[in-house]
């Protein structure tokens, strides 16, 4: 695999990880006491902490995509054994 498309493969899982990560660790302005802005809605986060969701980013995605180089240099899963579609159950 070149370095480009690793690092291709790695930024998909960066930006999947995101939604993975976002919604853990949010507190609301309901529970939190403190003085809201007008028109805030009381789902709104009271902090957006960054830096911190983009290390836990970081860690989650460098993890997946370890866990996928690691298939891909030895073969544990392959495309033939994902294909439902051939063999001797298929219909057609």
């Amino acid at each position: 695999m070149r370095w480009t498309s690793a690092l291709a493969i790695y930024v998909l899982f960066w930006a999947f990880s995101v939604f993975l990560v976002l919604p853990f660790d949010v507190r609301t302005t309901d529970e939190v006491e403190g003085a809201r802005i007008p028109g805030q809605a009381d789902s709104a986060p009271h902090q957006f902490p960054a830096a911190r969701i983009a290390l836990r980013v970081t860690v989650v995605a460098t993890v997946l995509f370890g866990i996928y180089y690691l298939n891909y240099v030895n073969g544990w899963v392959t495309p033939d054994m994902l294909d439902w579609t051939s063999g001797e159950n298929a219909t057609g």
